[in-house]
């Protein structure tokens, strides 16, 4: 190999200058070279000054002809390798508008403008279901691949693909945040006085001690998931070690959602009293069914022993909020509920946390405690008092 630098004649007349430099070696061991050519010997040697330096340093990026798409699937094949299905189904969906929008372009040829547009299309046009295709998706849906890009091209900067993340400073406009603020549910969860009306009217339902499990603060996947020998009836305690939740239309069965998920919980006596009375009633429901009956061993199942799905498990409960005549709110909502009460009722913020199953107390408080009439009305006493 040699580093001369050599005068060329183009076809069309012009004058060139163009050298070969060694840049490292591929995967395979084999030589990689980088053609060098200017208008000007100086400007060939600047060049190639500056392509070993960089080399030398560790920080070269050769040219390549990768294009978004093949990064999309390389950075999906790396952050994928060891997340559960839900996970890497949600990578695969944020991805999925980068690869229809910026596929085809090369990577190194990726500018921020070209990041922009994506968003400014994401948030007009861009919607193929769950809605009017042809109109924008949400706010939080542009936030997630937004951010997903910014990993693709974070690893794209750690392989000496590129020089730099374009996606590092780019921002969702103003404008889309405070319209998507003011757009975004507020879900109020159940007053004790609601809590305690639909309860009075499922207190012959089936599933009245299911409807317990969710308003003691157990997730709809967590209560779909709870199988008998989780619980100890004579001892009151329910272990939370197992989940069972639908992703992509497919059911999944799996480990507690965290660490701090998989919990033992002391049950309240009239949640335990329940439980032993559906232990009961599956008995007697296995023995009329015979042979007809599926042995899933969940406490949550069908009136044949049939594990049920978070969907399953919603539907009857809307239809007995509507019955009884309460406002409709998510089972999710009844986890607020319970996990508002405790901690406006003096139960330490740390055992609140512990008993919803989260690792973080600020995230407790700052998604799942709300502050009830009753308690700021006593916030109002504890003022007057102070002011005299």
């Amino acid at each position: 190999m040699t580093d001369s630098i050599k005068r060329i004649t183009l076809q069309n007349g012009k004058v060139r200058y163009r050298t070969v430099v060694d840049i490292g070696r591929d995967a395979d061991g084999k030589r990689k070279q980088l053609t060098i050519t200017k208008d000007t010997r100086t400007e060939v040697r600047d060049e190639r000054a500056r392509i070993l330096h960089q080399r030398s340093a560790g920080t070269l990026v050769p040219p390549n002809k990768l294009t978004v798409n093949d990064l999309v699937e390389m950075w999906l094949s790396s952050a994928t390798r060891d997340v559960e299905a839900a996970t890497k189904r949600s990578y695969e969906d944020a991805m999925r508008y980068v690869q229809t929008y910026l596929g085809g372009k090369r990577l190194q040829e990726l500018v921020e403008e070209d990041v922009e547009g994506l968003i400014d299309w994401m948030l007009t046009s861009a919607r193929r279901r769950g809605g009017k295709p042809g109109t924008g998706v949400g706010e939080r849906t542009v936030s997630l691949t937004l951010g997903r890009l910014r990993a693709a091209l974070t690893l794209a900067v750690r392989r000496q693909l590129v020089t730099r993340n374009v996606a590092e400073h780019v921002t969702i406009p103003r404008a889309a945040r405070k319209e998507a603020k003011a757009r975004k549910k507020t879900y109020i969860p159940w007053t004790q006085q609601e809590v305690q009306q639909f309860l009075g009217h499922v207190a012959t339902d089936r599933l009245y001690a299911v409807w317990l499990l969710s308003l003691i603060g157990l997730r709809p996947a967590e209560v779909a998931g709870l199988r008998w020998i989780d619980v100890d009836l004579e001892a009151g305690i329910l272990r939370v070690e197992t989940t069972r939740t639908m992703v992509a239309g497919v059911v999944v069965e799996k480990d507690a959602k965290s660490g701090a998920g998989e919990r033992g919980l002391p049950l309240p006596e009239i949640v335990r009293l329940a439980l032993r009375a559906f232990r009961r009633r599956q008995i007697r429901e296995q023995l009329e069914a015979g042979e007809g009956w599926h042995n899933s061993g969940r406490v949550a199942c069908d009136e044949l022993g049939q594990a049920v799905k978070t969907d399953w498990l919603r539907r009857r409960a809307y239809k007995a909020m509507a019955t009884a005549e309460v406002r409709k709110v998510r089972l999710y909502d009844a986890r607020h509920a319970c996990l508002s009460w405790m901690a406006n009722n003096g139960v330490p913020d740390v055992v609140v946390s512990a008993w919803a199953g989260h690792a973080d107390l600020g995230f407790t408080k700052r998604i799942y405690v709300h502050s009830d009439p009753d308690a700021l009305r006593a916030g109002s006493e504890k003022l007057g008092e102070l002011l005299g």
